[in-house]
């Protein structure tokens, strides 16, 4: 598996992500000439150019914007555009469609944390920063070259944000700016390396868009390091550094997915209630809820009621528990749910046709079961016992 892998000690920008890209093998030569199939080479150029800090050495990058000089004086070419016209920009592009999904799903990051925290709607936001020209040549230039490399998975350290305050169109802003924080919600960061804003929003909407899973402590094999120079000199060495890596497919891994389990305990509700609770849950897409009885305070024979959620549904199950059940609190114990693969097929028997769900371990079944819904139906269809109707099928099974 081919693993790119951002090395944030000293946060990322856009301009930095160009420049770590260049450092791994995309050359400017690709990457100008994809660029120029948004149409807007009249308003800026890609300067690449070898440069170090700290005694390390990398590439460095600057998007310089083209100024306009008309007869009616100077004419800045920080033009205001809004989300639809960077969609159009991108739609009517000749680029590719993977690239052109990617760079709208980072510019959506962005308009969303912009829209969020100027209390606007997303198509209404006006871009100072986003909407000038070098956000889009971050943006876009980000995805061809995530596209461009080749990658299967994006891994990422913990991000650096920095600190201290900065200026811009508002005034007086703290670091990490509110967009970067917002979008990188979800996500490690670490703050105060320097007093100084480490981690852009485009930075941030890039990571956010293209990273499939944080490690500080990656097991991975480095085939290629890439060091890209930022723009300022800080105490730490402001520098992205990147890896091409590869990670061995470990073969026979079990399938491990991020869980949580709610529990709460109910002692005034009855059986029949506590049922179509569970039907509730079940409908709504828990992994697994079941009952266990318990004795409570005053002696009072109760339930435990305990469900199995996916980490993104936790809340959403909460709720229901609350509004379905008449208890006041819920304990959330993060847990680890390992799978086995399961596959189906139709098996012919001699009673009808039966669905065997098959248990796969390291490519092999390992069990099979039939259906028992469809057990049942021949069992009434041939009015016999369903034990007698098992036995039939595994016997087919066999042959």
């Amino acid at each position: 598996m081919n693993i790119l892998y951002y090395d944030c000690f000293s946060g990322i920008s856009g301009d930095m992500n160009l420049a770590a890209m260049i450092e791994l093998g995309v050359t400017p030569e690709y990457l100008r000439s994809e660029l120029s199939k948004l149409n807007l080479d009249h308003e800026f150029s890609v300067k690449v150019s070898a440069d170090s800090r700290k005694g390390i050495h990398g590439t460095r990058v600057d998007v310089e914007l083209k100024h306009h000089h008309h007869n009616s004086g100077h004419h800045h070419h920080h033009v205001h555009r809004n989300l639809k016209d960077i969609e159009n920009i991108i739609k009517a592009s000749s680029l590719n469609e993977n690239v052109k999904k990617t760079s709208l799903a980072i510019f959506k990051h962005v308009a969303e944390a912009e829209a969020k925290i100027h209390g606007a709607g997303l198509y209404d936001v006006h871009f100072h920063e986003v909407g000038a020209t070098d956000s889009i040549v971050d943006i876009v230039g980000a995805a061809i070259c995530f596209h461009q490399l080749q990658i299967d998975e994006v891994w990422c350290s913990s991000i650096e944000l920095g600190g201290g305050f900065v200026k811009c169109a508002h005034g007086i802003m703290p670091v990490p700016a509110p967009a970067t924080s917002d979008i990188l919600k979800g996500c490690p960061t670490t703050r105060g390396a320097v007093q100084k804003e480490t981690t852009t929003p485009t930075g941030a909407a890039i990571l956010a868009s293209l990273v499939d899973k944080f490690s500080d402590s990656p097991k991975m094999i480095v085939e290629r390091t890439g060091y890209a120079i930022g723009h300022r000199d800080t105490e730490i060495p402001n520098v992205l550094r990147v890896h091409l890596a590869k990670v061995a497919e470990e073969s026979g891994t079990l399938k491990t997915i991020p869980a949580r389990l709610l529990q709460c305990n109910i002692d005034d509700m009855t059986a029949e209630m506590l049922g179509a609770v569970m039907d509730q849950l079940m409908e709504s897409g828990a992994m697994d809820v079941h009952f266990t009885p318990a004795m409570m305070k005053k002696n009072r024979p109760a339930t435990t009621l305990s469900i199995l959620c996916s980490e993104i549904d936790e809340d959403k199950f909460k709720k229901l528990i609350f509004m379905h059940t008449t208890t006041l609190g819920i304990k959330s114990i993060p847990i680890e749910k390992t799978v086995l693969d399961i596959s189906f097929e139709k098996l012919k028997t001699p009673l009808g046709e039966v669905t065997m769900k098959n248990a796969i371990l390291d490519g092999k079944i390992i069990r099979s079961k039939p259906e028992l819904e469809d057990c049942r139906k021949l069992a009434s269809l041939h009015n016999m016992p369903l034990g007698e109707v098992y036995l039939q099928i595994g016997r087919v099974r066999k042959i």
